[in-house]
């Protein structure tokens, strides 16, 4: 029962990575770029949701709204005022500028912010938990997973059924080709950055409900987004949602496992090793991931 419990807590936390990691694998889908922003991107999320729920007195729910407006605006503005530029560059540039928009955004936060941990005390859900028989479920993770799932969707949606999603699809695929074809593949890449600075937006402003928020807490959450995209295939919508449940189930089961069998070694402290592991095993296997078709 304890190791069933473990698996639910697992797929709820799997979900979050999954929307954490969708932004992140359709800009490379897109672009072949590394977004090493998508972090700090995450912690612009929660601080949102944080001080518009703390300043206008909403529940952090009612605040997702302007977290995933935000960051899209952000992912949209990165585009225009930096990626564009840095396309006609070399890789070696398009990765240290993405990388300087990282500690650009993360000094900011912390000029703005400090360093101090804040949390949400009051909302809605906060403290609340749902019982269902044995299990007992946080219902702020418990939404977050269902609202994570609803946005996983309606992306998937929106890239597979629509002519728009068509369109970007059709730009990942071959950028040249989809230019003759009349698609404006600058507006494609545009996209690309507005849905990835959206969903992270959407994700941590769900995370700010159970997560403490600071400047750096974008670095533990990129982390696990890039071995979800680097598990599942870099590019792969699909991939990117079934590594990052994987990874979610890792994290909580391992260390359950450990305190069955009385071993230090699978210890709650070691729970994020055993996920870079599991990644570090599919890359030597499998390099393109369990559903990688990006080549």
């Amino acid at each position: 029962m304890i190791i069933l419990d473990a698996i639910i807590q697992g797929i709820l936390m799997g979900l979050l990575f999954a929307l954490v990691a969708l932004g992140l694998t359709i800009i490379f889908g897109v672009m072949d770029i590394v977004n090493f922003a998508h972090g700090e991107f995450l912690m612009i999320g929660m601080f949102t949701a944080y001080w518009t729920s703390l300043l206008l007195h909403v529940d952090p729910l009612i605040a997702l709204p302007t977290s995933a407006i935000v960051g899209t605006l952000l992912g949209v503005a990165s585009y225009y005022w930096l990626v564009k530029y840095l396309l006609r560059g070399p890789m070696i540039a398009q990765l240290f500028g993405t990388f300087g928009l990282m500690l650009f955004l993360r000094y900011l936060a912390q000029f703005l912010f400090g360093t101090d941990y804040r949390i949400v005390q009051k909302g809605l859900l906060v403290g609340k938990s749902l019982s269902l028989g044995p299990f007992i479920l946080d219902w702020t993770k418990l939404s977050a997973a269902i609202l994570s799932l609803f946005a996983f969707t309606l992306v998937y949606y929106l890239l597979h059924r629509t002519k728009l999603g068509r369109a970007l699809r059709a730009t990942a695929l071959n950028k040249e080709a989809a230019s003759y074809m009349g698609i404006k593949t600058d507006r494609m890449n545009a996209l690309a950055w507005a849905i990835g600075g959206g969903t992270v937006g959407i994700a941590g402003g769900l995370l700010v409900n159970f997560w403490y928020v600071y400047p750096t807490v974008g670095l533990l959450f990129v982390m696990i987004a890039f071995a979800s995209v680097a598990l599942g295939g870099f590019g792969s919508i699909k991939g990117a949602f079934f590594a990052g449940v994987i990874i979610g189930m890792i994290e909580m089961l391992f260390p359950v496992l450990g305190h069955l069998i009385g071993s230090d070694f699978l210890g709650p402290h070691f729970k994020f090793t055993l996920v870079y592991f599991a990644y570090f095993i599919i890359v030597v296997l499998r390099p393109q991931g369990l559903f990688g078709w990006k080549h």
